[in-house]
């Protein structure tokens, strides 16, 4: 398995200056299981655009192009991209879009298709070339075929959002994009007269096993890809219930769920790469008298083979 980061950014695309060594593109992961002919692509941000332009400048010399996208969940900076991926342009394309949508009655490809409309864009869902299926994901288990498993987990989001956890020849790779830890959203003030510390400990124990059976997902990963948008400090101050985690979470999720290597994804659009650089080794510091983990912030273009 081949692992490829064409975008690492969250929540806006950040080009620039100060981005120019982690990149400003917004998620997009690409998966090639190539003794199997397999590609598989994690979410459709900015980041898919550069992918689908070497696929089609690349692999489609070797016939038409198959691929597999399993989007996180449908907000912009994870969906934004799709209308720029070329392949969706090129008869013969095949591919199968997968993701989770919410509690409205519109299907994936409505999700998917708003994003071509005259009022966005030129081109009409309808008129693309490619041949396109869509298929609505929930928490599950999936056997993809050549010997690739797929399991799916609900994360902690405004908006429903999975983690995907892809088995493949003994290995190991679990995503967690947009996630932060499970807390009791109805706690109140301790001192509070009406406060119930039945229902309250009730509460407070449904938080602890989400943030456990999160921990099962990831348990024994090889790489563990980690939503890292803040700081402790940042967090804390005033982004709670903003859907996303800091670094020293994402580390110590890794270190308790038994994880080899350790991504850090998702970064804050404003985030430096000086800024990026410096909380990098300050991570690695963590865990320097720990057991062994391997810490590393994702950067546009960065390859990892599992």
């Amino acid at each position: 398995m081949m692992l490829r980061f064409w975008g690492v950014r969250g929540s806006i695309a950040y080009p620039g200056p100060s981005t120019v060594e982690f990149g400003g593109n917004t998620p997009c992961l690409e998966l090639r299981f190539s003794e199997k002919n397999r590609l598989i692509i994690i979410d459709a941000g900015t980041g898919i655009h550069p992918l689908g332009n070497r696929l089609v400048s690349e692999d489609i010399k070797k016939g038409p192009i198959s691929a597999e996208i399993f989007i996180t969940h449908t907000h912009w900076d994870h969906i934004i991209g799709f209308p720029f991926f070329r392949p969706i342009y090129i008869p013969g394309m095949k591919l199968k879009v997968y993701g989770p949508i919410t509690f409205e009655d519109d299907s994936l490809e409505k999700v998917m298709g708003d994003l071509l409309r005259y009022r966005y864009f030129p081109v009409l869902h309808g008129e693309l070339r490619a041949d396109i299926k869509y298929f609505r994901l929930g928490e599950s288990k999936m056997d993809l075929g050549d010997g690739i498993t797929l399991k799916t987990k609900y994360l902690n989001h405004p908006l429903l959002c999975l983690g995907y956890r892809f088995e493949f020849d003994g290995k190991i790779l679990c995503t967690a994009y947009d996630t932060e830890p499970f807390r009791n959203i109805f706690s109140m003030d301790e001192k509070a007269a009406d406060t119930d510390p039945i229902v309250r400990a009730e509460e407070d124990e449904a938080a602890r096993k989400e943030n456990e059976k999160l921990l099962d997902f990831y348990r024994d990963a090889d790489i563990l890809i980690h939503d890292c948008q803040y700081t402790r400090e940042e967090y804390l101050s005033s982004k709670i219930g903003w859907g996303h985690s800091f670094f020293e979470h994402a580390i110590d999720s890794a270190l308790a769920a038994n994880v080899k290597n350790v991504v850090l994804f998702h970064h804050d659009p404003l985030r430096s790469d000086k800024e990026l650089i410096l909380l990098e080794k300050n991570c690695q510091k963590l865990v320097k008298n720990q057991r062994d983990l391997n810490i590393v912030v994702a950067k546009e273009g960065m390859e990892i083979e599992l």
